[in-house]
């Protein structure tokens, strides 16, 4: 029992510095919007003497919002060097320092008088969610043993969702989000910094990792004995010593290595296409209807923040549900259900958007399908897609894997935030169109493509993709046929 609690507080430790900031920083800049707006305006009107126009306070608070995903960015494609050379454990460590400074800088902004200063703050806070994105993941699913890994690595999605929701509470104005404690607000993101930093240097860093790259067995072992108590750790350790001979000799690889590499074809077409998706579904446009709808339906304005806590907390509720269930249902069910049930409320969405104000029940339907929408996300996307790299790379190519994958989340992360205001202008009600087209390619591509991985080992999996990579070069080599085919695997 002692031991799933060494697991259990693992876990802990490494969420609430870890992914939980993500969702918790994207939700605490909604509160504040305004008074940050005027705040900028004022400090300008000091300095200048002359007003903002309205244009170059949307330009400027643009700039704000979108300085998260370029921080994210940079953390991304920092965050492969820093597992590589530094370790998991130590990385997530380190990684807390940019948090601390982020939360300084917001927290002094005002008496600084600066509003460049949030928005270097958000810069910040965006590097230290891009590492954390990227490296607890493969922390958690390297230290969890093979029948429990989804499910341990599927709770960076559940300290995400926990991180959304609690921003959004934090955020209500009777606690932090009123028009003096916004820097205060801004600045409350380094208190899970502080507990990570107290709570995990006191758990062991991932075996794999001190076995396979540092090649330490004995650190291994002991890191093993921590994590697993007295069970028997002779099969846990053959199959590592198997991953380490498998890539002995090897480096670990760069991203673009894995690009010209058709070893691993089919795994990165994989990752590019899910990682894409789960930023290109429109799940958080989402959050940024509720508030609209929400008053459609007669929602008085002073309640929608506490009808908006609903949403997050939906999918709270679902990525919990996700990881009860991941290690029986399998990756592929989850994904595809989720998929094609987001495509079907996001038609449903569209006609109630459309008939919003012909039919008095319509708001109501469109409310439904918010909740259902984040629902659907939750139960599939939102988590398997983060276990995924860990499990179709091997050790040396894990780190590059989550660069890439890392790297489009937040660009595309940065493409919705820009892009989804024009489309809405141009689409109207139906700017869930390109939604909806993400999510019937990708239900098809994961319905085709993508082999299960539940319960196997890492070898295994590996082993899996072979037959799928070096299939397409055997059937090449009897025939000589049109050269599109060759195309469409690319």
């Amino acid at each position: 029992q002692l031991q799933s609690k060494i697991l259990i507080l693992t876990i802990c430790a490494a969420g609430i510095g870890g992914t939980f900031q993500y969702g918790y920083n994207i939700s605490i800049i909604n509160a504040p919007t305004s008074y940050i707006q005027s705040f900028m305006n004022e400090t300008w009107l000091e300095r200048t003497g002359v007003p903002l126009e309205s244009k170059v306070i949307l330009l400027l608070w643009s700039f704000t919002v979108s300085a998260y995903p370029l921080g994210g960015l940079t953390g991304a494609v920092a965050a492969g060097p820093m597992a590589i050379m530094l370790g998991r454990k130590m990385s997530l460590l380190l990684n807390n320092i940019f948090v601390i400074i982020a939360a300084v800088l917001a927290g002094f902004s005002q008496m600084a008088k600066s509003f460049e200063m949030i928005m270097l703050s958000r810069f910040f806070t965006g590097v230290n969610a891009g590492v954390s994105m990227n490296i607890q993941p493969m922390y958690l699913a390297e230290s969890a043993p093979k029948k429990l890994r989804g499910a341990v690595a599927l709770t960076s999605a559940s300290f995400t969702a926990l991180g959304l929701v609690l921003g959004q509470v934090v955020g209500l104005r009777e606690l932090l989000g009123g028009e003096e404690s916004w820097p205060l607000l801004l600045a409350s993101n380094v208190v899970p910094a502080l507990i990570q930093l107290m709570a995990l240097p006191w758990f062991p860093e991932s075996p794999r990792y001190l076995l396979i790259d540092r090649g330490d067995k004995e650190s291994c072992i002991s890191a093993l004995r921590k994590l697993r108590g007295n069970s028997d750790l002779s099969a846990e350790l053959e199959e590592m010593l198997a991953e380490q001979a498998a890539v002995k000799g090897q480096r670990a690889k760069n991203p673009w290595e894995l690009f010209q590499n058709p070893a691993v074809r089919w795994q990165l077409v994989s990752i590019v296409v899910l990682s894409s998706a789960m930023q290109l579904c429109g799940n958080d446009s989402m959050y940024f209807y509720a508030a609209y709808v929400f008053q459609e339906a007669g929602i008085p304005q002073e309640k929608i923040p506490y009808v908006v806590i609903g949403t997050g907390s939906c999918e709270l509720i679902t990525s919990v549900t996700c990881n009860m269930i991941i290690d029986y249902a399998g990756r592929r069910p989850l994904l595809l259900g989720g998929y094609i049930f987001m495509s079907g409320w996001a038609i449903v969405f569209m006609v109630a958007l459309s008939q919003q104000t012909q039919i008095s029940w319509m708001p109501y339907l469109s409310m439904a399908c918010i909740f259902a929408y984040i629902l659907s996300f939750g139960i599939g996307p939102a988590g398997v897609t983060g276990v995924l790299p860990t499990e179709v790379f091997d050790q040396m190519s894990r780190p590059a894997a989550y660069m890439i994958c890392g790297s489009l989340l937040w660009f595309n992360l940065f493409l919705v935030g820009t892009a989804f205001p024009f489309i809405v202008k141009s689409l109207g009600h139906f700017c869930y169109v390109p939604f909806l087209v993400v999510c019937i390619c990708t239900a098809l591509y994961v319905g085709f493509f993508l082999p299960e991985t539940k319960g196997k080992s890492f070898l295994e999996i590996s082993e899996e993709f072979k037959k799928k990579n070096f299939k397409i070069q055997t059937h090449a080599a009897f025939y000589k046929g049109p050269e599109e085919i060759k195309s469409t695997i690319l």
